[in-house]
């Protein structure tokens, strides 16, 4: 595709995905509108980057939806002073954006091929607020070097619960956004702290999402 085509089709996901479901902030949608989300995804699948659908990524990842991603910079409404943890870094696209509206972001990695791949799209970009660490961060014993506060978590796959270890690491007055659910029921939830406590929780939209690595979930028999 030209850039042109790649323009165009970005054009056409800020319309007819983003904008139609009732995203409408101007500040916002000017910045969906230019961001190059092709650039951040293997060359073979540079031509779906935009579709209304998840991305293929390597280590059977996939990228958030255009959607999904909206909703979540919508919710956070980041001022720019915010330091922000990213569970689930994928290819960096999120990272970035994310960077771009915040102070600083740490963004965890199962995949080795998926975090060098996060850091060189950071580093193609200038995101060098952000950085990109490899751990499965959903184990407690396994992210010990992850060190806060942080003024938001970012949960980007979808966990049964929303970790306590890491709930532990925000600010008091700090925000929470995670996928939370198993397929077919994921719901993108918001939530607010007041004290450490969760003060305003918010479905914000029902989705179908991949189930995170790296954790055990309990199967239970009738």
């Amino acid at each position: 595709m030209t850039t042109m085509d790649y323009a165009a089709a970005r054009a056409a996901m800020v319309e007819n995905q983003i904008r139609a479901c009732k995203v409408l902030d101007p500040d916002l949608l000017a910045f969906l509108s230019q961001m190059p989300r092709e650039q951040f995804v293997p060359e073979e699948v540079r031509s779906i980057a935009y579709m209304e659908g998840h991305v293929p990524l390597p280590c059977g990842q996939e990228m958030l939806s255009p959607l999904q991603e909206a909703y979540i910079l919508r919710q956070l409404a980041l001022t720019g002073d915010e330091r922000v943890l990213l569970i689930g870094a994928g290819s960096g696209y999120l990272t970035a954006m994310l960077a771009m509206q915040a102070a600083s972001v740490v963004a965890c990695e199962l995949h080795a091929p998926l975090v060098q791949l996060a850091r060189d799209n950071l580093e193609a970009h200038g995101a060098d607020n952000a950085s990109v660490v490899e751990c499965n961060a959903l184990d407690p014993d396994s992210c010990s070097a992850l060190t806060g506060p942080f003024d938001v978590l970012v949960i980007a796959t979808a966990v049964a619960d929303i970790p306590d270890h890491l709930t532990k690491l925000l600010t008091d007055d700090g925000q929470i956004i995670a996928f939370v659910g198993s397929n077919p029921v994921v719901e993108l939830v918001h939530q607010r702290l007041r004290g450490g406590e969760v003060a305003e929780s918010t479905m914000v939209m029902e989705t179908l999402l991949q189930d995170a690595e790296g954790v055990e979930r309990r199967e239970f028999v009738f």
